[in-house]
């Protein structure tokens, strides 16, 4: 027998504030079809105050416990995926534990950007298949409004803010590809690239900072990595995109997606799809996705499905599990 871990609950938040691409009209050189034309997005959702990241990813989690039935002191471990957490320290993940009345277990933060949630759900399955915990926790949250230069017209318009989970158990499988569960992962970075996509702040400027870009670059990477990422993993795991039921990537560009997916041979009717209404939400994309996904009643039990992401370092990586 093989311990898989296995999806029991999925839940997202998004904050209360919609901002249409018609907003940015009124402070920025730039229109809501040039918005669109270049990236999918149509809208996406900004915190406020009382909105942090740990409050989002807590209301997430709740949801997903509910969906399992769950309670908190259930879980072993809770693992953030942030690239914005409300402290420099203690991690969100500590937060969100003290905010679920989790008494219990042990909670961190993981830190790939874009790729973050990919590298904690990585992080969950290597604790639960060793063993050292059943029930994990994986979010993802971000609240990217915060890092924005509202005067650069090519980074603010394209991000948004919002929480997704995803409640992973212990199950015994059969060892084969036909198991729930993650069946495979793949992880990479190359920290050359670094300058590509970054914030210019933190302890060695005693500044918060602004997301930088070289969208450019960054595109002419992605399809290429996330591609090869998806492709590595499933290989892995057996299996071929000819297996695949839906790709849930990462929501960055409605163009990186389109163009994945025809690398991977797959058409878009396969994929799910929430850039539209979202933005791209960094680590919080997928889970978001999923959950919509699940949602929507797109995902069934027994879909295979894969979820790749980039992000800054550059840091990229991809997941197979079957729902």
């Amino acid at each position: 027998m093989t311990t898989r871990a296995v999806v029991r609950g999925v839940g997202h938040y998004l904050p209360r504030r919609i901002v249409e691409n018609t907003e940015f009209e009124a402070t920025l050189d730039t229109t809501d079809e040039w918005i669109r034309s270049r990236s999918g997005i149509e809208r996406r959702h900004f915190a406020d105050k009382t909105e942090t990241t740990a409050i989002m990813a807590a209301n997430a989690a709740r949801n997903a416990l509910e969906m399992a039935g769950l309670e908190p002191d259930s879980l072993d471990a809770i693992i953030v995926a942030t690239s914005t957490a409300d402290l420099t320290f203690p991690s969100a993940a500590t937060t969100v534990q003290a905010e679920l009345g989790m008494t219990r277990g042990f909670a961190f933060d993981v830190q790939a950007v874009c790729a973050g949630f990919v590298f904690a759900l990585t992080n969950a399955n290597a604790l639960i298949v060793s063993g050292q915990a059943r029930r994990v926790m994986v979010i993802g949250a971000e609240t990217f409004s915060r890092i924005m230069d509202w005067t650069d017209r090519g980074t603010c318009v394209l991000f948004g803010d919002g929480a997704g989970a995803l409640l992973l158990e212990a199950e015994e499988g059969t060892g084969t590809s036909r198991d729930r569960g993650i069946l495979a992962t793949d992880l990479n970075s190359d920290g050359s690239l670094r300058d590509l996509l970054y914030v210019d702040g933190g302890s060695s400027t005693g500044t918060t900072g602004y997301l930088r870009m070289q969208g450019n670059q960054v595109f002419r990477h992605a399809v290429e990595k996330l591609a090869a990422t998806a492709t590595t993993a499933l290989e892995r795991a057996g299996l071929t995109a000819a297996d695949v039921d839906w790709v849930v990537p990462h929501q960055a560009n409605i163009r990186i997606i389109q163009g994945t997916a025809k690398k991977l041979g797959l058409p878009m009717e396969k994929v799910v799809v929430t850039v539209q209404d979202h933005g791209n939400t960094s680590a919080a994309s997928i889970p978001l996705a999923l959950s919509v996904g699940h949602a929507r009643g797109q995902l069934s039990k027994g879909d295979l499905i894969v979820t790749e992401a980039i992000g800054g370092g550059l840091a990229w990586g991809a997941v197979v599990l079957r729902w």
